[in-house]
């Protein structure tokens, strides 16, 4: 029974992850690729199903990020360890933010607003305490089913939070820790040589560098973007519309292009 709790757990990580980055990030933030209605609705409810308790409004991760690219490391930033004790006061200052922009209270400039994702019916949804609790349910039922032993229940409460604790990895870590493969104006770092881990998030140097690109690796050779080819795949699908190339930062034209 312990296989079937390594695997549930694994696949809730990089499931609720690949939702994460490629349409809240890619798609929703920067918009580096385009694609028709349909799909977008149809990415909407994977994302809703994968990411469950935690479950996040592309629209408002979308404005959030982009405050994050535009204030990186300043006082505007919505998430930086130069501006927090520690990843904790870090994660509750992000959702204090995150809850404001979702319920148009936050003060936000309007270049951050253009060109988002929006489907009300599911943000409600999946933003509600009942859905979240429901989510909860069946992440412990789950365990109660499979379980071996009581240890496993440990854990449990990284389910629960699975896309906060994605969020502290990059925003807490990749701002502490790792390489940089260019001088960039903040302190953004690679956590690893190969993301295995984050899906390509950990490559957040290259990332800051190069916001809109598709492939968050690719800079050296052994940098591989495990979401990458799966972006190409569907490109030539013809699912998605890749639009934007690897440009350096400009935050202006960055924020123009929204």
């Amino acid at each position: 029974m312990a296989i079937i709790i390594i695997l549930f757990f694994i696949a809730h990580w990089y499931l609720s992850l690949f939702s994460q980055t490629f349409f809240q990030h890619r798609y929703a933030a920067h918009r580096a690729f385009t694609m028709s209605k349909g799909w977008e609705r149809f990415f909407y409810i994977v994302t809703y199903i994968t990411q469950g308790s935690s479950y996040l409004s592309p629209r408002a991760y979308g404005i959030m990020h982009r405050m994050h690219h535009a204030y990186t490391d300043t006082d505007k930033d919505p998430h930086s360890p130069s501006y927090d004790k520690n990843l904790f006061s870090m994660m509750w200052r992000t959702r204090k933010v995150y809850s404001d922009i979702y319920d148009n209270v936050y003060p936000c400039e309007d270049k951050f607003l253009k060109n988002l994702p929006n489907w009300k019916l599911v943000d409600k949804i999946g933003h509600h305490w009942v859905s979240r609790i429901l989510w909860v349910g069946v992440y412990t039922s789950v365990y109660v089913l499979f379980a071996p032993s009581a240890w496993f229940f440990l854990l449990l409460p990284i389910h629960f939070v699975m896309g906060p604790a994605h969020g502290v990895v990059i925003n807490w870590f990749a701002h502490k820790y790792g390489h940089t493969n260019f001088e960039v104006e903040n302190t953004s770092k690679n956590l690893f040589a190969f993301d295995w881990l984050m899906l390509g998030e950990g490559y957040h140097n290259n990332h800051h560098k190069f916001p809109s690109r598709s492939n968050f690796g690719g800079i050296r050779k052994f940098e591989l973007d495990p979401v990458y080819p799966i972006i190409k795949g569907l490109d030539k699908m013809k699912v998605i519309h890749i639009t934007k190339h690897a440009t350096p930062v400009n935050k202006e034209l960055e924020l123009a292009e929204f």
